[in-house]
This record gives C-alpha cells, sequence and structure tokens, in this order.
C-alpha cells in the first residue's frame, strides 16, 4: 500500500481566479528605473494575482504597477481602471504572472491619447517598491 500521485493538479492558490479578457498596462521598475513599459490582455485574475499576455516576457522579481480597464462603470456611466502595484512571478513566451499585492480603483473620465499613461509619473510605484524592500 504506497501513497499514489493524483491524476489531477492540485490548485495552490490562495485566491480563486476568474477569467476575465481586459486590456491591461503595465510598467516595471528595477533598481529605482522604469526598465519596461507596455500593454497586452488579462488571461485571469483574483484579488492577489493576474495572468496576462503581452509582446515581451518581463524579469522575475521585479515591481510591477498594473492598470487593467474594468469591465463595469461607476454609477454606470463612469470608466474605471484597478491599479495594482506587485511582483513578476513568472514569465514565459509572452504570458506573465504576477501578484497584486496593493489595489485601488480609479475613475477615468475621458479617453487617454495613445502613450499618456507610460508618460505619468511613476513616484507611487517607486513609493511602493521602497516601502516593501524596507519590510
Amino acid at each position: 500500500m504506497g501513497l499514489e500521485k493524483a491524476d489531477t493538479p492540485v490548485e495552490q492558490r490562495a485566491k480563486k481566479r476568474f477569467v476575465m479578457e481586459r486590456e491591461i498596462r503595465y510598467r516595471v521598475l528595477e533598481q529605482d528605473k522604469i526598465i519596461a513599459v507596455g500593454n497586452g490582455k488579462t488571461l485571469n485574475l483574483s484579488s492577489s494575482g493576474v495572468a496576462f499576455v503581452t509582446e515581451n516576457d518581463l524579469p522575475v522579481g521585479a515591481f510591477i504597477e498594473l492598470s487593467i480597464a474594468w469591465p463595469a462603470l461607476l454609477e454606470n456611466r463612469c470608466p474605471l481602471q484597478l491599479i495594482g502595484f506587485g511582483r513578476v512571478l513568472r514569465s514565459s513566451g509572452g504570458t506573465v504572472a504576477s501578484t497584486i499585492a496593493q489595489y485601488e480603483f480609479r475613475t477615468l473620465a475621458r479617453i487617454l491619447p495613445e502613450g499618456a499613461w507610460s508618460a505619468r509619473s511613476d513616484q507611487k510605484l517607486r513609493r511602493w517598491a521602497e516601502a516593501v524592500a524596507r519590510g
């Protein structure tokens, strides 16, 4: 009577993932510098992580800021975006998984011109990364 391996993989995530395809933008910080800016599509999402596809692989362990177009409208008329901060867990073949350690919802009152998000100040990402590094 030995132990047998399970035929189906055991889910190890603490939070339930929801399949959700939404536009995502990201910025990656390494050693106090933004090293990557890009966009893609989410695959799935939970309150503590996200998987998404993008054109480039990202460095594992790097700090990341995410902006996800939220599917619901505030008061049925104002677009929302989910802003999250975390770390890149895995990245291979254009599929990235990252944590979401802190998040907030923001209103999006208008359509942003192309590239405007990447030019925005990255001070909040840097402050969050410094706080995490301090413990």
